[in-house]
């Protein structure tokens, strides 16, 4: 498996996990609100605030 690869797979696995939350975000508060919430995390990053992560390092 070539760096590649395991950069796509990397990348696939984290869109099935962003999937799985959405599906329950929607199931228990709607989709205006997962939507919402999806924009405002797409914002906060490209603005490069913080997104609450206890434990996690910074980012650049």
């Amino acid at each position: 498996m070539t760096a590649t690869d395991k950069i796509a797979e990397s990348k696939d696995r984290f869109f099935d996990e962003i999937a799985v939350l959405a599906e329950r975000m929607i199931a228990e508060h709607g989709r205006d609100f997962t939507m919402g919430a999806f924009v405002l995390a797409a914002r906060f990053i490209a603005e490069k605030k913080d997104l609450g992560n206890r434990g996690l390092a910074p980012t650049n």
